[in-house]
């Protein structure tokens, strides 16, 4: 199946060299470009792509803002897109609030081609795009500078998971991929997929990228936990 993809950004240049390597791929597929969050915000909405790449940067509507829109569209637009986000630093702001807003993941900018084609590939299959050491360094530092929002009703829903749950929800926020995670408690890879989906749905949260930052914000995981 081929993966529907657009490009937000606001340098020429950039979308054009993030086309043509992604176009290059047989199952990728660059089905339009935006310059600026509110054409592409438009263009999400009509083209229907699977993965909508969105700088985090941009004039018009920023890709924060844009993210949310997209994300919770309003009646009437039924296909909901997965939004990989781009940023030129691996500590911001915007893409710790983008990955609350129910973003899938973030890619640094001079990250390496193959790079961005695996993000692509990762986020359109439904998984979370999160590099563990850029992600536990991000997350961390962000949440340590806030008191974690309700911490009271974060634990009552913690206490909805088994304690096999609570323990893969952990080792989710350390960064560990499903195979790590598999082999630290020896399990089968797909148990642990079944261990996640179920988290997730008990939680109420939209995927992996949602589930870490839940993890600490409730206390679960802190900052400096290795």
């Amino acid at each position: 199946m081929t993966i529907r993809v657009i490009i937000v950004d606001d340098q020429a240049m950039v979308r054009a060299g993030f086309a043509a390597l992604l176009s290059a791929q047989a199952d990728i597929d660059v089905v339009g470009e935006a310059p600026d969050g509110r054409q592409g915000v438009d263009l999400a909405h009509s083209a229907h792509p699977d993965v909508v790449l969105m700088d985090v940067r941009m004039p018009e509507l920023d890709g924060l803002a844009a993210a949310r829109q997209i994300l919770t569209p309003p009646p009437g637009i039924v296909h909901v897109p997965k939004v990989l986000m781009l940023t030129t630093f691996d500590i911001d702001d915007y893409v710790y609030e983008a990955l609350r807003a129910g973003a899938s993941g973030f890619l640094l900018k001079d990250a390496p081609p193959a790079d961005l084609i695996s993000a692509v590939r990762i986020v359109a299959a439904g998984e979370a795009l999160l590099a563990p050491s850029v992600t536990r360094r991000l997350i961390a530092d962000l949440v340590d500078k806030r008191p974690a929002p309700r911490k009271d009703r974060a634990a009552l829903r913690l206490g909805g998971l088994t304690p096999r749950e609570t323990e893969v929800l952990e080792l989710i926020a350390r960064g560990l991929s499903n195979q790590e995670i598999a082999e630290h408690l020896v399990l089968a890879e797909q148990t642990v997929k079944t261990h996640i989906g179920r988290i997730l749905a008990k939680l109420g949260l939209r995927d992996r990228a949602q589930a870490v930052i839940f993890a600490y914000e409730s206390g679960l995981v802190t900052p400096g936990d290795h």
